[in-house]
């Protein structure tokens, strides 16, 4: 079912900024304002820290030219999107949408490395148990004296 167009509401949908989808794929922004497989949540976190607090979720949509998949989209208002933004068309407001995603994605990627290259905390003996590896095969006990 079609909706008539309505100018004061904007749809952003999350794959205009998948890295992974090409131009003519649906991805609308530059590759540096993309990050690969963003969700609605993402999106959402990105519009409301540029700026944008009139907005309303659509999880269940999908594109018309991608009817299998539900990625979801966003529906802004307008007039604030464009004023928040300080830009004059939805192309800049993707565009400063999918920076933001794209620096705060680049945030917690570095953050997780963080985390992963420290290894277990001291106390953590399931984790600690984890990283142990065994010199063995299979880690069978090795038999004494032949037997």
């Amino acid at each position: 079912m079609r909706m008539p167009h309505d100018p004061s509401k904007m749809s952003l949908w999350t794959g205009y900024f998948d890295s992974k989808l090409s131009r003519s794929a649906g991805r609308r922004v530059p590759r540096e304002a993309s990050v690969p497989n963003p969700t609605l949540e993402t999106v959402a976190w990105a519009a409301k820290s540029v700026g944008i607090s009139k907005m309303k979720r659509d999880a269940e949509a999908s594109h018309p030219s991608r009817p299998h998949q539900q990625e979801g989209r966003l529906v802004l208002s307008t007039q604030e999107a464009l004023s928040a933004t300080n830009s004059d068309s939805k192309e800049g407001v993707m565009q400063s949408i999918g920076s933001k995603l794209n620096i705060q994605t680049k945030e917690s990627l570095s953050e997780e490395g963080e985390k992963k290259s420290k290894g277990p905390k001291r106390g953590d003996r399931q984790r600690r148990s984890q990283r142990k590896s065994f010199k063995q095969k299979g880690g069978q006990r090795r038999k004494k004296f032949g037997r």
